[in-house]
Order: C-alpha cells, then structure tokens, then sequence
C-alpha cells in the first residue's frame, strides 16, 4: 500500500492499459525497476476533499516545481521529476497509486471507465499539433497500425489534415478507413512529398519509411520509444534541411474533451482484458502481433 507524501493522492486504480513503452520497458529501453503501467483510471481515496470519491486520470511526470525548467512552467522536462511506472515511482498496475494532487483529471460522468484509460496516449497524440503547425493544406503520414498511430491518425484527422495511414494490419486501418481517413498497407506504399511523416511504429523500417516520404524541408516527428539503437543517413536530413521532433507527453484537459464529444474512436481499440492476477499474461498477449489495447481490470 503506497502511503503518498504531503501533497499526493492516494488513488484506488479501477482499470490500466498496456502500453508499447511498457513492452520496451521490459525489453531494456530504460533501466527501470518497479511496478510498470502509466495509463490508468482510478477512484480517489485519501488526499483532497473535493477528489475523494471521484473518478480520476492522471499526468505521469511529477515534477520538483522549483527548478529551472519548472520555472519556465516545462515540468514534463524537469530534471528531478519522477515519472510514473517509468522512472522512479511505482505505477498502475497494482490496485493503488500515489500522484501529486495537481496532476489528476476528473473524468466526466459521461466517459466510460473504458473509454477514459486512454486519456494519457490520446493527449500524447494531441502533443503532435501543438509542436508542429498543420492545417487543411498539410499533406500528413502517419506511419504504424498500433494503438499509438490509430490515436495520432485521428486526432490529425480532426485537425482538418489531408491524413494518410499505412500499416501491416488490414483489420486495425479498417478502423481509421470508417472515419473517413486514407489507408494504405505498407508493402504498397510508395507515397512522397508529404509535409509531416508521424513515426510510431518505435522500428528502423517505420523510421525508414516515414523519412523517404517526406519533401524537402519536411518535418519528421518521433512519437515511439526504441528498446534498440537508430541508425539513419544524417546527411540526408542535412541536404533536405529535414526538421526532426521528438514528441512525448500532451494535453490531458483536451483529451478529456474530446472523449466528453465523442470524437475519438477509442474503445473499439480494446482488444481483451484480464484481471491484475493474469498481469503476466496479459503481458504475452499484448506482445502479440496484431493485438490493440490490452486492459487489466482491477474492480
């Protein structure tokens, strides 16, 4: 049983996702030790009076809010933070977590406990428009089927974006195709000249893939994580001035509203569920190829 610190919540988790970053996670991306899981839904039990008892989402950077960065009001690139499941804080997958007061959502009543444990990979896929300007004329790929790139193809989409997604997994693009976006499987792409190519598939041929298609003066962003090293041609980026993004964590308040309106497809993204005691199992399933969004239910 956690026992948070001034100024945290104690957080009962009713429902957590499977993350890629957590299949990486395990693979050596990051020398982590401790509970994994950063995606979760919980019910607030001890801490703030106005929390206890609701629904929450929670921010998974917990920032030291003194620093420099800090400062500049960047807290997701404090130096000191703990981050959770990932960097020195115990996650979600266990029946209770401890987070900064500051850093929970309330979920509002009309999004379902399903629904709202993708607030966090939502509001990363919302990250992408704020750092890289799109708009109707932007021609924009994104690059992998899995649960990240069915995200970001959406939310492109709604950003009014001339969307194309390419993948391996005719089942998994179906879902975008019904939303009115382009699809295309990988082995017959061979586009070019988009404005912004959105890698997610945390692979060298996706990365390969998402760097031959763009045009000169192209913005390339990163959205997955690596277990392994990247190697790429550094001239190339060079000869067609080639913008490269790192993209992470974003917005939870807009990710919230969006699944409050229903604009975002997401619980057809759920692929099974286990209970927290088949966690390892759940595990092994979400590693298998063609499989979305694993859940471990913990009420």
């Amino acid at each position: 049983m956690p026992a948070p610190p001034p100024g945290e919540v104690l957080v009962k988790v009713l429902r957590a996702g499977i993350c890629n970053t957590d299949l990486e996670l395990v693979a050596g991306y990051y020398p982590y030790c401790g509970i994994l899981g950063h995606e979760f839904v919980g019910c607030v039990e001890t801490g703030v009076d106005s929390l206890i008892g609701r629904r929450v989402v929670g921010e998974i950077n917990a920032s030291c809010g003194k620093c420099s960065i800090c400062s500049m009001d960047h807290p997701g690139h404090c130096p000191h933070r703990t981050v959770l499941g990932i960097v020195n804080r115990n996650g979600a997958f266990a029946e209770y977590l401890s987070l900064p007061a500051e850093n929970l959502h309330v979920v509002p009543d009309v999004v379902s406990t399903d629904a709202a444990t993708f607030t966090e990979p939502l509001a990363a896929a919302l990250q992408i428009p704020k750092q890289v300007k799109v708009g109707s004329a932007t021609r924009a790929l994104v690059v992998g089927d899995g649960k990240l790139g069915l995200l970001v193809a959406q939310t492109l989409h709604l950003s009014r974006c001339q969307v194309v997604a390419i993948g391996r997994h005719a089942g998994k693009l179906e879902i975008l195709s019904h939303r009115g976006i382009e699809i295309s499987m990988s082995n017959d792409f061979s586009g070019k000249g988009f404005d912004v190519a959105v890698e997610c598939t945390g692979n060298q041929e996706g990365f390969a893939i998402a760097r031959q298609s763009l045009r000169p003066q192209g913005t390339l962003v990163m959205k997955s994580t690596y277990a392994g090293k990247l190697t790429f041609d550094a001239s190339s980026f060079v000869v067609d001035e080639i913008t490269l993004v790192g993209s992470r964590c974003g917005p939870f308040t807009s990710a919230l509203e969006l699944l409050h309106r229903n604009e975002a497809n997401v619980e057809s993204l759920i692929h099974e569920r286990y209970s927290l005691v088949d966690g390892i199992h759940a595990f092994e399933r979400a590693r298998a190829s063609g499989v979305l969004k694993v859940l471990l239910e913990m009420d």
